[in-house]
């Protein structure tokens, strides 16, 4: 591991917090915007589409299959980030995988509060599968989209829709009940993450007059039997490290094959920041050979 790369990165988020106190949400989410937009290799193809009624835009390296999808759900606490902060990742992801990526702006709170992600997450991949098989599509995201990942299979299992051959899951928020010990353990590690009042603000902010257990809010209480296999990757030092591990063992005891990874030292989605921190690329090399070996390829229409 690359210390001073990890050290750069921490500072640079202490420097300029994504959520710095006081601030409000268009303050936040433009933040965020400027903060999170990292250049694009020149290679990378780009399309704006309309993935039934929801914004969403393709993103594709030059090996690339048309016939292999993930489609990505971004992090932000359901209330700041979108196409634009996750770009260039989901380009490092469409490279690794040799997919294509479809990246959805889904609504965000407090505007649309929950379940409006969930809806506008199942409607894009409703359009996906009525063009690529579900066997070649692996839905992923980070965060809150790692969360509003397992919510989607969720809420595709109970409809009876057909399933995607995979989900990934990095550094998922997966309990807005907010009991995990780690929240208060690491909470002076992990810069990603405002405080205890901030990540509080977000799920009250998504969850409106919702239970906070409610499973497709908070996936940890969910029945997660008949889900596809799951790459759970979290970092050490992440305030939300306890949501994961507490998943990977619930996930494992109702049956699914979950590949677990705990990165050392790690902080929260570190995968973004791939173009300053070797473990991020090292990350999203594991996430493309995972999607390679459990989607199946098959002719686009």
């Amino acid at each position: 591991m690359s210390r001073e790369q990890l050290a750069a990165v921490v500072q640079m988020l202490r420097d300029r917090p994504v959520a710095p106190e006081g601030a409000t949400i268009p303050d936040i989410r433009k933040g965020m915007e400027s903060s999170f937009a990292f250049p694009l290799a020149a290679d990378i193809r780009l399309e704006p589409v309309d993935a039934g009624g929801v914004p969403a835009e393709w993103v594709a390296a030059p090996n690339a299959s048309p016939a292999r999808v993930v489609l990505y759900l971004h992090g932000g606490g359901y209330v700041i980030g979108s196409i634009n902060t996750h770009r260039e990742l989901c380009a490092r992801i469409a490279r690794a995988a040799a997919a294509r990526v479809l990246v959805i702006d889904y609504r965000l709170a407090p505007e649309h509060p929950f379940p409006a992600a969930i809806e506008d997450a199942v409607a894009a991949y409703r359009w996906l599968i009525d063009r690529v098989p579900p066997q070649a599509v692996a839905i992923g995201g980070d965060s809150a989209g790692g969360g509003l990942t397992l919510a989607t299979l969720l809420a595709l299992r109970d409809r009876g829709i057909s399933l995607p051959a995979a989900g990934i899951l990095l550094s998922p928020w997966t309990d807005l009940a907010l009991t995990g010990e780690s929240l208060a353990s690491r909470a002076a590690l992990d810069p990603m993450i405002p405080g205890p009042d901030g990540i509080r603000g977000m799920a009250q902010s998504y969850l409106a007059d919702a239970d906070p257990r409610n499973p497709l809010a908070s996936p940890l209480y969910a029945n997660l039997t008949g889900l596809p296999p799951l790459l759970v990757q979290v970092g050490t030092s992440e305030v939300l490290f306890d949501d994961a591990t507490r998943l990977d063992a619930k996930a494992r005891a109702a049956g699914v094959d979950v590949t677990f990874e705990a990165w050392n030292d790690m902080i929260h989605v570190f995968q973004i920041f791939a173009s300053l921190l070797a473990e991020g690329e090292q990350a999203i090399e594991k996430i493309g050979a995972f999607v390679q070996a459990h989607t199946r390829e098959a002719v686009a229409s």
